[in-house]
């Protein structure tokens, strides 16, 4: 068996057996009739043999096929064919041996690893006359081919299992490099887009997401979410992060303007175009176009502008060619985009192409444990802003904020806050006081008149009643410049009262 050595340059355990089968066909046709063989494998799970030349499965504890016979017993077996049709009924071993004489005779060898792990491999099956069986079993060279056939099988199936466990842990590393990369973007982002509920650290994996994408983003959620924020970290995070970015809001600008400022005129394209202007799309060109209330956009701009999605290409007010843009589009809207187009105010291929990725900002409402990283970040930028040594927010005023309702979302809280910081003097921390809407500061001297007004709706008067006190104690500590024997005297307690009582209304003042 000269041929054997073809077996020595298989690659896959595949490929070994059917070199194999084709080595033992060619031997047994030496007695003047074609055999027959096959390599039967032994599945991952050791429950099932499986075919290479069909997709045939026999379990190994089905005794209605010989090859179970040879599984459980381990050693050689022979019987006629004509016997094996009439005793086994298994549909898919009787459709292996259907083609083959009645006369043969088929030997059925299990196959195991000689290595010192003794593993099964699977069954060797073969099928030839009955003289041509024994010549083959009585071959010396035979026994020295079925061990070599295992020796290969099993350490081919080894290499096999090693480069696959090996894929599996650079595909797992791989992944895990992502993953990983992401979440130290996402960390990045925390900066800017601030918050740690869930639905914040929801938003910021989205973003890094669509960063890594050329997709149009289009950006929903109620009025003050912080879509302007949105749209420039997804830039910024993006491969086009080097390129211009270009915003606009699609409300703020008349329809008779809006055209121009997208696609630029050249000069004389109407009344007051001195000179040829390119618009935001042309420069926009390598970089990102944030387009905001895109809701508003006349429908005429609407079909320009999904023509420009479609092809890269536009023309300028009075222009007679056509240019070109590479830019990646992120658009903004408060609007039930699908009602509008149920209203045929806005088309529905260019929601359909704008909507590619899609990402919806959570309103405050649902992220209220933000709230006051949101306002010590506010209060702190005021203060850059201004010029003003930095202050604090007392934890009454911090519970008041997280209290309230915020219609206009982190827009209003941060108005909110600045209002606060405004009618707060240097070096004072916010306190209920400054903020609008609740409690307000005595145009008198609180220890001449002692009036202290709590204004807006009350729900709970244990609560309301707790902040009217700390709101007067205040008021007084304030007046007496923190002097607690002072204040103390004022609201007729003694001072160690008036501590614990500070104490007790968490009052930043000494």
């Amino acid at each position: 068996m000269a041929t054997a050595l073809s077996m020595v340059e298989s690659e896959s355990p595949r490929e070994l057996r059917s070199r194999s089968s084709a080595i033992l066909c060619e031997a047994l046709g030496g007695t003047g009739k074609t055999g027959w063989a096959q390599c039967l494998y032994l599945e991952g799970s050791g429950r099932w043999l499986g075919s290479d030349d069909d997709e045939t499965r026999l379990a190994c504890d089905d005794f209605r096929h010989p090859y179970a016979h040879a599984i459980r017993s381990g050693k050689p077996l022979i019987l006629g064919i004509a016997e094996a049709r009439s005793r086994l009924d298994h549909e898919g071993f009787q459709a292996q041996v259907s083609a083959l004489p009645g006369d043969w005779q088929l030997a059925v060898h299990p196959l195991r690893a000689v290595d010192g792990k003794h593993e099964w491999l699977g069954v060797l099956a073969l099928g030839a006359s009955p003289a041509a069986l024994e010549w083959l079993r009585r071959d010396s060279d035979f026994k020295a081919f079925e061990a070599l056939l295992c020796r290969l099988w099993a350490r081919l199936a080894r290499h096999r299992g090693e480069r696959q466990r090996e894929e599996q842990l650079r595909a797992s590393l791989t992944k895990l490099s992502d993953g990983t990369r992401r979440q130290a973007l996402s960390d990045r982002l925390a900066a800017d887009l601030l918050g740690d509920s869930p639905a914040m650290q929801t938003l910021r994996s989205q973003v890094v997401r669509a960063a890594e994408t050329g997709l149009a983003v289009l950006l929903q959620g109620e009025t003050g979410t912080g879509k302007d924020c949105v749209a420039r970290a997804i830039h910024r995070f993006s491969t086009r992060c080097d390129g211009p970015f270009m915003a606009i809001n699609c409300a703020a600008i008349p329809e008779t303007l809006l055209e121009s400022e997208l696609f630029g005129h050249v000069r004389g394209a109407f009344s007051g175009a001195d000179q040829a202007r390119e618009g935001l799309i042309g420069q926009a060109d390598g970089g990102t176009l944030f387009l905001d209330e895109i809701g508003d956009m006349p429908l005429a701009l609407q079909a320009k502008l999904l023509r420009v999605l479609e092809s890269g290409r536009y023309r300028p007010l009075g222009a007679n060619e056509e240019l070109r843009a590479d830019l990646r589009l992120v658009a903004a809207t408060h609007q039930p985009l699908r009602e509008r187009i149920r209203d045929q105010r806005f088309r529905a291929d260019l929601y359909y192409r704008l909507g590619q990725f899609p990402l919806t900002l959570p309103p405050l409402r649902e992220r209220r444990e933000d709230i006051a990283e949101l306002a010590e970040a506010f209060v702190t930028d005021f203060c850059a802003r201004e010029g003003r040594k930095e202050v604090g927010i007392t934890p009454a005023a911090l519970r008041q904020l997280r209290e309230r309702d915020y219609p206009g979302n982190v827009r209003e809280l941060k108005n909110l806050v600045d209002y606060a910081c405004a009618m707060t003097r240097p070096g004072v921390d916010i306190d209920l006081a400054a903020l609008p809407g609740q409690a307000e500061s005595p145009a008198s001297d609180p220890s001449v008149d002692g009036e202290s007004r709590v204004t807006g709706p009350v729900s709970d008067l244990r609560q309301a009643l707790r902040d009217f006190e700390a709101e007067l104690i205040r008021q007084r500590l304030l007046y007496f410049d923190g002097n607690r024997a002072l204040a103390a005297e004022s609201l007729g307690l003694p001072k160690r009262t008036l501590a614990h009582k500070c104490r007790l209304l968490e009052l930043d003042a000494k």
